[in-house]
């Protein structure tokens, strides 16, 4: 992050055109450049030179005053936040030298939980202008509750910034193509209530692909949608969407107190989600082959509070975990016929807000708590309740994080490297992590200037109001954000 302080323009420096410096003619050197007579000045012996060096310091000297100079441009040029404090009148932006491509979105209201959707185009697709498929619910409150809504959108025309074009890859169409203007095509489908998590499944139906939607509102409900429709009126000039194919395939009423927490399992084709809610209980519905919707009586419960991240086992079709505000982490088994966890272990004095399982290597999971810390665990060295002896023993982190000093709000594996994550924070900043970088003995801890920067720190974005982060599924290094004033 950069901060960038006003400064006044100086008379007579050479305009950029094209990323270079218009360069002096010839005869304005000759006029600016005057040789000096070899003879003039007094003579100085070999040793004499190179004990000044270049520019008349003794070479240690000129080392240390580099050295010096160098870390007063870092301190005056580099911002972290959370380390640094802005100066009044002066706010970030962020140098757009370090990113491949930037755009940001504002939306009418708020909208502080979103999806991203596969679509047709391809994967681990790398040309530009980028699109981008995703939902996301609302936050409108208070009397204008009533124009909440579930937004399905479409951005395309998502260029990459100008400096990382290389014109001698692009054909004469591509670079035509990347100078337009992103566009955002939306379909709306009303809601009567704040969304406070969205999840988004893709199922193959007998002749179709169906992409399905579950909301929880602050109202307690579960509104399960269809939205294919909305999603092929965009590519399908004409299509008009009816105001049955706005209304949700199923109500779901179970849950007696508001919640946070959803998930749709990986594993199973037609549908099963899992959701939990303040109260500390989790309900599992299932999703026939006829398509009926049947929600297990029998909540599961064992925490002693909250229910603040739900997520599924990416290889065992009835195994997920659950985070808690209680500041414990438990694992399930839907076999289980008492309902009771299998393993629970407490990871953190304060609430576990979020969790991620590692889709790559599976017996990983991350997870952020409400003091800023997060951390990576072992679920191999994880044993269940009543275990005796050295399995007795509270498992260790793999890694742990305490780079935030607020609550970590959002974090996520990356869908294909097993050592990226993304993590989201109430200090307004999301940044990438690479486990896979070990600190040398011989390496300072001091990066940028600023004492204890973590090795494996890739990258600091600021976003206001962070709250949810994802990875793009199908393009390469594409993170998508949603904070208090829109997405990034």
């Amino acid at each position: 992050m950069v901060k960038r302080p006003a400064e006044p323009e100086q008379a007579g420096s050479s305009a950029l055109k094209g990323g270079k410096r218009t360069q002096p003619s010839p005869h304005a050197l000759d006029d600016a450049v005057q040789f000096q007579d070899e003879f003039e000045d007094e003579f100085e012996s070999d040793d004499e030179i190179f004990e000044a060096g270049e520019d008349g310091l003794p070479d240690d000297e000129r080392e240390e005053e580099d050295e010096k100079n160098d870390a007063m441009e870092l301190d005056e040029q580099i911002f972290i936040p959370g380390r640094n404090e802005l100066a009044a009148g002066e706010t970030l932006s962020p140098d757009p030298t370090t990113y491949h491509m930037l755009h940001t979105l504002s939306t009418t209201w708020p909208c502080l939980s979103f999806d991203i959707l596969r679509d047709n185009l391809g994967d681990d697709r790398k040309t530009y202008p980028a699109t981008v498929y995703a939902v996301a619910g609302t936050q409108a409150e208070g009397r204008r509750s009533k124009d909440n809504e579930l937004m399905v959108m479409k951005l395309s025309g998502l260029g990459r910034m100008e400096q990382h074009r290389d014109p001698d890859d692009l054909d004469e169409d591509e670079s035509d193509d990347e100078d337009i203007e992103p566009i955002l095509e939306s379909r709306s489908l009303p809601l009567s209530s704040t969304t406070n998590r969205v999840r988004a499944h893709q199922t193959t139906t007998a002749d179709s692909l169906q992409v399905l939607t579950a909301s929880l509102a602050e109202s307690s409900e579960v509104l399960i949608h269809d939205i294919t429709p909305h999603l092929i009126s965009f590519d399908t000039p004409g299509t008009s969407i009816s105001p049955a194919q706005n209304r949700p395939l199923s109500t779901l009423r179970m849950h007696k107190a508001e919640g946070y927490a959803l998930d749709w399992s990986p594993l199973h084709a037609h549908g099963k989600l899992i959701t939990g809610d303040n109260n500390g209980l989790i309900y599992c519905t299932t999703r026939s082959d006829s398509g009926a919707w049947t929600t297990d009586s029998r909540p599961f419960a064992g925490h002693a509070s909250s229910i603040e991240e739900l997520q599924w086992s990416p290889s065992e079709q009835n195994v997920f975990a659950s985070a808690s505000s209680d500041g414990s982490v438990k694992i399930w088994d839907l076999r289980s016929k008492s309902h009771t966890p299998a393993l629970s272990v407490r990871i953190s004095n304060t609430d576990v807000n979020v969790m991620s399982w590692s889709r790559q290597t599976h017996h990983l999971l991350a997870t952020g708590a409400d003091d800023g810390e997060w951390a990576v665990w072992d679920l191999r060295q994880w044993k269940p309740a009543g275990a005796t002896g050295a399995a007795a023993l509270q498992p260790t982190a793999v890694a742990r994080f305490d780079f935030h000093k607020q609550q970590i709000t959002s974090i996520e594996w990356h869908p294909t490297d097993d050592s990226l994550l993304a993590v989201a924070a109430g200090d307004d900043t999301l940044t990438l992590w690479d486990l896979a970088v070990e600190l040398d003995d011989e390496e300072s801890r001091v990066h940028a200037g600023v004492a204890d920067i973590p090795a494996q720190l890739l990258f600091v974005h600021y976003m206001e109001l962070v709250k949810e982060c994802h990875w793009h599924p199908q393009i390469p290094g594409v993170m998508v954000a949603t904070g208090g004033n829109g997405f990034g």
